[in-house]
């Protein structure tokens, strides 16, 4: 009892103590996810993201996108009968940062790729306003005046090999030439077209 009213009555040793244990606790529930084969083994057919969709995916993280579009359909029978197959931990073995997300201002995006047409994301992204009357997403029609230079897009490649992404000494001596010229409207639609597409639950 003596130790446990020194404990009590020190509040600095406390927090320490309950630190530790949070991070004891912590720790057991995270590490073992780095050596889960189901964890770390990429989805049948994955691949590292081309050139294009990288830049796009890049657009959509500038843009704030991931703040009101989680990519994470959970395992509940109303979040995959809206959506589609639950998200699975191997389609994201590629992501970094990964982009799952938290909070549904709109509608989760892990599996929009081909659910409509590249014009209707144009459009949607021009003015959401056209298509959804009542959506009170903000408009991006600078997208369509943004052209990429691809100056940048070989050392993305290059720095994301470096942490496990295969690219390829091809993949990325064709990054510039690649998305040089591309809008970046057209490069944000590459890369939601490609969304959740290995995965699509089979109707």
């Amino acid at each position: 009892m003596k130790g446990h009213d020194i404990v009590e009555k020190n509040i600095g040793l406390m927090t320490v103590l309950v630190i530790i244990a949070i991070s004891f606790g912590g720790l057991t529930q995270i590490v073992p996810q780095f050596f889960l084969k189901e964890t770390t083994t990429p989805v049948e057919g994955l691949k590292p993201l081309p050139a294009l969709v990288l830049e796009g995916r890049d657009i959509y993280i500038r843009e704030g996108c991931h703040v009101c579009h989680t990519q994470m359909v959970r395992p509940l029978r109303a979040e995959v009968e809206r959506y589609g197959h639950y998200s699975v931990a191997g389609e994201s073995v590629y992501e970094h940062p990964f982009l799952w997300g938290s909070k549904r201002t709109g509608p989760d995006l892990a599996r929009v790729g081909g659910r409509y047409s590249d014009d209707w994301h144009k459009v949607h992204l021009f003015n959401p306003r056209i298509v959804v009357p009542e959506s009170n997403m903000p408009a991006f029609p600078w997208l369509y005046d943004n052209i990429l230079d691809g100056k940048h897009t070989a050392a993305k490649m290059r720095a994301l090999s470096r942490v496990g992404v295969p690219y390829t000494e091809d993949d990325i001596a064709g990054a510039e030439a690649a998305v040089k010229g591309v809008s970046e409207m057209d490069a944000l639609v590459a890369y939601l077209q490609q969304l959740g597409t290995l995965l699509k639950e089979k109707r």
